[in-house]
């Protein structure tokens, strides 16, 4: 029995020298706006959408994701760059459009940081104007 003694200190000493159970800090992610506008789909999620409705009109009994995945890849790596073009037409209409709504929301981000450091400024004039008044008052009296 006390060989097991020394073997279990020994085995505790080193796991304490290697740092084993001390996991890493995790940092906590940004919170993300849901206001945000969503990234544009690329040519092949495009016709990826297309291709699923195709798919389910043909094969009205299949379920699978996968199957449907697998199908479209298949697919889209037998088209031609001519036979692609339309998709990718789409894609980057998508990106303009996209490009667009995210700077609008952008300027929008930019104003609201604008308009609480003028509202605080605002105020703080606002304040020192109302003591102004009050002691002009106090003066008349």
């Amino acid at each position: 029995m006390p060989k097991a003694k020394s073997d279990s200190k020994a085995a505790d000493s080193r796991l304490k020298r290697k740092g084993a159970g001390t996991g890493r800090k995790q940092t906590k992610k940004a919170a993300k706006d849901p206001n945000k506008p969503k990234r544009p789909p690329s040519a092949f999620f495009v016709f990826m959408a297309d291709f699923r409705e195709q798919y389910k009109k043909d094969h009205p009994n299949n379920k699978s994701v996968a199957a449907v995945g697998k199908a479209c890849g298949e697919e889209w790596k037998s088209l031609s760059e001519e036979e692609k073009a339309p998709y990718v037409d789409r894609a980057l209409k998508k990106k303009e459009e996209y490009e667009i709504t995210l700077q609008a929301y952008n300027k929008k981000l930019e104003g609201k940081d604008d308009e609480e450091g003028s509202d605080k400024s605002k105020s703080e004039v606002n304040d020192e104007d109302e003591d102004e008044e009050d002691e002009e008052d106090e003066d008349d009296d």
